[in-house]
């Protein structure tokens, strides 16, 4: 990951703590904790979701890059991951959808949220779309 994102992604996760989130415009985000798959570290990303009944969602679009994002891997090792959304900290279980929920959600992010098929069509694979699912 080049060093100016992971400043980018330290800044945003700094103010994201500090202010619940208030600042950071009109895409919800959260924070998505996963564990390293070849380091064993906590590893902490900021990304939007969507927030639906008894789950949100994230999408593994990377803006568009070629390969998944190191957390969409991180995760597939190891699913359990910590959820922050203002005004709460949870763990969660992340399960990427497959089939018709896939189908079905894909769809609808995109009609919602254009960029996402810009991201698809520049990304050249499938976009992961991964449920984490709400605790409690």
């Amino acid at each position: 990951m080049p060093d100016d994102l992971l400043a980018h992604n330290a800044k945003l996760i700094e103010e994201f703590r500090a202010d619940g989130g208030r600042s950071m415009g009109d895409r919800p985000l959260l924070l998505l904790t996963t564990v390293g798959r070849s380091t064993g570290r906590r590893r902490t990303s900021p990304m939007m979701y969507i927030d639906e009944p008894d789950r949100y969602l994230v999408v593994a679009s990377n803006a568009g890059a070629a390969a998944d994002p190191l957390w969409y891997r991180n995760l597939l090792a190891d699913p359990t991951v910590t959820v922050e959304v203002p005004g709460r900290t949870f763990q969660a279980r992340a399960t990427p959808l497959e089939g018709d929920d896939y189908d079905r959600t894909w769809a609808a992010v995109k009609d919602r949220f254009p960029f996402f098929a810009e991201h698809e069509e520049r990304a050249g694979r499938p976009i992961p779309v991964v449920a984490l699912a709400k605790a409690g």
